[in-house]
């Protein structure tokens, strides 16, 4: 079975340490990790001030807080983007505006000058897959408007945008390391702030029971134990782990509802900070894969993937066609599971979108890519042939 999103970069030494924390309960919550995690990001980015939370949507929702904004405020995002994304905006009782793509993925600038009110405050822009925006004209935009500018790093992490490294154009980034982002630590995210003074805003937060810690080190392990049987079984199983809470969903019903569940926010555990190191720390090999992996998909499919003046992480491969919905269905049957990111303007797809405050019609171009987008999987356990054997299946069905 071929995966894209089900912990997709454990490798053998993840799952030894991850083995290894089970037993050893004591460093569950506090550690030397979450230092010297703190310490790896500040000097990837040059960045001082650096918080860890137990996942990104914690970051989002405690850097928004950090703003004092007023009820109903505004917040600029993209469609075709995340629940994750727009809940902490409405947990804080701003709104979300949401603006229309181009043909990157990514928030278009000349759809955002229209969406720009008085109540307009922040804007988040997104980076789909990892494909940096167009910053020269983001920060035009944001320098005319008097916002404030937030990056949002979740797909990202190594990314550059003429030389200078994503995630410090803004006002403040937060990064994600969740289990199917650039690094995977299964849940965990970080706030990355220049400024002292709302570096010192940041809510200090509790740590999240040692009964959820221990589900997110359970999961590298059975989702290993589970994916080689992903058949009746392996489906089966997972379920049923799933609804005895033994291993956690990527995104709860509550959120596709709008609500909070009671494990946001948080701060990041020792043990997920171990994760997360062993994890950064292969952050260039990763990379060097996921290009290679792309170069394949580019070649073999006549898709070129390259553009001037940005370093991609390639989080994955984003293909095009006009039956790409039947098209994942149908790779799904031959256990390859193959990405949906986004066939809807907001993911997951059964999104309450109302909940959302999204209107259908208002920002069609990401309507329109999100009914035949489809992306193939890039990550450190997919090689060179089984690349080549999803070019061979896609070819076929594209026919």
């Amino acid at each position: 079975m071929i995966s894209i999103s089900i912990s997709p970069n454990i490798e053998k030494d993840d799952l030894f340490l991850t083995l290894r924390l089970i037993f050893q309960p004591s460093k569950w919550k506090k550690g030397d990790k979450e230092e010297e995690l703190k310490g790896l990001i500040k000097e990837y980015f040059n960045i001082p001030y650096v918080s860890l939370f137990n996942s990104g949507r914690s970051a989002l929702y405690c850097l928004l807080r950090a703003f004092n904004l007023k009820k109903k405020d505004e917040v600029l995002i993209q469609a075709f983007t995340c629940n994750a994304l727009v809940n902490p905006i409405l947990w804080n009782n701003l709104t979300p505006v949401y603006v229309d793509i181009d043909s990157n993925l990514n928030i278009d600038p000349l759809d955002l000058r229209k969406k720009i009110t008085t109540n307009s405050k922040i804007l988040i822009v997104q980076h789909t897959f990892g494909n940096p925006c167009k910053m020269e004209e983001i920060l035009k935009v944001v320098k005319e408007n008097n916002l404030i500018l937030i990056e949002d790093c979740a797909h990202s992490l190594g990314a550059e945008y003429k030389g200078q490294k994503i995630g410090t154009f803004g006002k403040a980034s937060f990064l994600s390391f969740s289990r199917d982002k650039v690094i995977s630590s299964v849940y965990g995210g970080a706030i990355l702030i220049k400024d002292k003074e709302l570096a010192e805003k940041i809510l200090e937060l509790d740590y999240p029971s040692n009964f959820w810690t221990f589900q997110q080190l359970l999961h590298p392990l059975l989702i290993k134990l589970i994916i080689p049987c992903y058949n009746f079984l392996g489906k089966a199983l997972l379920i049923f782990f799933q609804r005895l809470h033994i291993l956690s969903k990527a995104v709860s019903y509550e959120e596709k509802q709008g609500k909070k569940p009671k494990y946001f926010p948080k701060k990041m555990p020792n043990a997920i900070a171990c994760l997360a190191c062993n994890q950064f720390k292969k952050l260039d090999k990763f990379y060097l894969h996921r290009k290679k992996i792309s170069e394949i998909y580019s070649k073999e499919l006549g898709v070129s993937y390259l553009e001037k003046d940005v370093k991609k992480t390639y989080l994955r491969f984003i293909f095009f066609h006009e039956k790409a919905h039947e098209i994942i269905r149908k790779f799904w049957k031959r256990n390859i599971l193959i990405g949906d990111w986004y066939t809807s303007p907001i993911a997951p797809p059964d999104t309450n979108l109302e909940r959302m405050k999204y209107k259908l019609g208002s920002c069609k171009k990401a309507e329109k890519y999100a009914k035949k987008t489809l992306n193939l999987p890039t990550h450190i356990n997919i090689s060179k042939k089984q690349a080549k054997y999803i070019v061979s299946i896609l070819r076929e069905l594209i026919k």
